[in-house]
């Protein structure tokens, strides 16, 4: 037995299954409510019952304040990143300017659950979550259009991570997935003694390494089986400070062996709200591009 793999064993014994699991369900920080809104736009809080997690779950939604009688418009799905919540977006960036312009705008709750269907944790399935329940209940609630090529997705770190393993896997529902500083590498990531608590997380939601599971969530062995030609076009950003801008850099590699639709850009900056803030126009510029080119 190597010296890594007994120092792991030896935490594992130690560490007990119960402080384990809480670190694994951490709640993130509640921080104050203070969303951008903007001229012409509405927002609303909603709350529904997600059939997959079994719980009731918070969104929020920018649409414009006024809308011509059975009109229906685009809708964007933003997901937020680790440790954050489904405020982020709204609270810390201008995202409502994009309803003004025409979009519907969707910001559900996504934990720290990378919003994926968690191996070890069966009840909580946050990717039927997302793209069952979630995309069901705007539906039913919201004038936006039912199909491929009038939805989209972009998040940023974690939900970014999200967005591309759902382009990948699930193309039938996004004509565009936006990628901000995605956290692409995570599910190759090793055991470290820095971050235990977190490695246990990884493992719970995405299997042991190396396992078949992980594989199966894993972009960079995805992305060897996925049809460049139905894949959704994919937009990637990274801060050039970042420790995720390697991964990120290699992914992009990949696309372009690959032959898919993307582009990836850098700005000066790190893995943060400031960062993002500059490279977040520059990805709806893109998406409206995206939209026009399949609507028209």
């Amino acid at each position: 037995m190597n010296l890594r793999k007994f120092v792991r064993l030896a935490i594992l014994a130690v560490l007990s299954p119960a402080w384990l699991l809480s670190a694994c369900h951490r709640a993130p920080v509640v921080r104050p409510d203070h969303p951008q809104g903007a001229i012409g736009v509405r927002m609303q809080d909603m709350t529904f019952h997600s059939t997959a997690l079994g719980r009731d779950m918070p969104y929020r939604v920018f649409l414009p304040a006024s809308l011509i009688a059975g009109e229906k418009l685009p809708v964007v799905y933003l997901l937020h990143g680790g440790g954050g919540g489904f405020r982020d977006w709204s609270n810390d960036f201008d995202v409502a300017q994009y309803a003004r312009r025409g979009l519907i705008l969707i910001m559900p709750e996504g934990n720290s659950s990378y919003y994926m269907n968690a191996v070890g944790a069966t009840q909580d399935k946050f990717e039927d979550y997302i793209t069952q329940d979630l995309i069901a209940d705007v539906e039913a609630r919201f004038p936006v259009k039912k199909d491929r090529n009038s939805r989209a997705v972009v998040g940023v770190s974690m939900g970014g991570f999200a967005a591309i393993k759902y382009g990948l896997t699930r193309s039938d529902l996004f004509v565009f997935a936006g990628a901000i500083s995605p956290a692409i590498d995570v599910p190759s990531r090793h055991f470290s003694l820095r971050h235990t608590d977190q490695w246990w997380r990884f493992r719970e939601i995405f299997g042991p390494l190396g396992s078949k599971e992980r594989q199966a969530r894993d972009p960079f062995v995805l992305v060897q089986f996925a049809n460049p030609r139905v894949t959704p076009y994919i937009y990637m950003t990274a801060g050039e400070q970042e420790a995720l801008l390697g991964p990120i850099r290699r992914f992009a590699v990949r696309l372009k062996q690959g032959n898919f639709a993307y582009e990836f850009h850098t700005k000066p900056g790190g893995h943060d709200w400031t960062e993002w803030d500059e490279q977040i126009p520059g990805c709806f510029t893109s998406l409206f591009t995206r939209l026009r080119a399949k609507t028209n």
